[in-house]
């Protein structure tokens, strides 16, 4: 039997189901922006404590080492036209590579101050706020890619196998380039938020 006049008439006027709206990056963007800028205030301190830390050499006056790097930790330098012309999918996998870096850097760093410098709460205190608001950028920074439909990169294992006999030297040296890097990436994140923001706003 056909439908009722009536219901076919509703049928016809009913507007169709909509999906969903999707997510604005303007939100998660700002968001983030605020923290990385947060974060900015704070990375010369923690450096600047780290090195007070570890005696000479590193806390000698104006003590900085350049030359030092880990080949677990991608380093934040590039070159400007590169990474001015990075899309907003490989702006954000590389941001978020390197805080996942970071943050199981910072963990193995506060370890090995906890065992070198035990009775340095400050330090240590610092090194874990560092560790969780990189972890907090790493959220934002992943609510971000949804909201642009981006792929998110794997998780992975970006410190390998530690050598836990590492002299005591050695681990000082690790400690300040994680400390060094997580200030360059923090730095590197604001502009590359800024860019973001100005091209998303809100």
């Amino acid at each position: 039997l056909p439908p009722p006049a009536h219901l076919c008439l509703l049928t016809l006027l009913s507007p169709p189901l909509s999906s969903a709206a999707p997510i604005s990056p303007a939100e998660p963007i700002s968001q983030a922006y605020i923290l990385a800028l947060y974060m900015q205030k704070n990375t010369s301190m923690l450096l600047q404590t780290y090195l007070q830390y570890q005696g000479s050499p590193f806390s000698d006056p104006g003590f900085s080492a350049p030359e030092l790097q880990l080949s677990s930790l991608p380093p934040a330098t590039a070159f400007f036209k590169t990474w001015r012309a990075l899309d907003d999918g490989e702006r954000l996998s590389l941001a978020q590579g390197a805080f996942l870096a970071l943050t199981q850097h910072l963990q193995l760093v506060k370890d090995d101050q906890s065992d070198l410098n035990p009775g340095s709460p400050i330090l240590l205190a610092q090194l874990g706020t560092a560790r969780l608001r990189a972890q907090g950028l790493l959220g934002n920074m992943a609510a971000i890619m949804t909201a642009l439909g981006l792929p998110m990169p794997p998780e992975e294992d970006t410190l390998g196998l530690v050598a836990f006999g590492a002299s005591a030297f050695e681990r000082k040296c690790r400690g300040y380039v994680v400390t060094r890097e997580y200030g360059h990436w923090t730095d590197r994140a604001v502009r590359d938020l800024a860019l973001l923001k100005a091209k998303y706003p809100a």
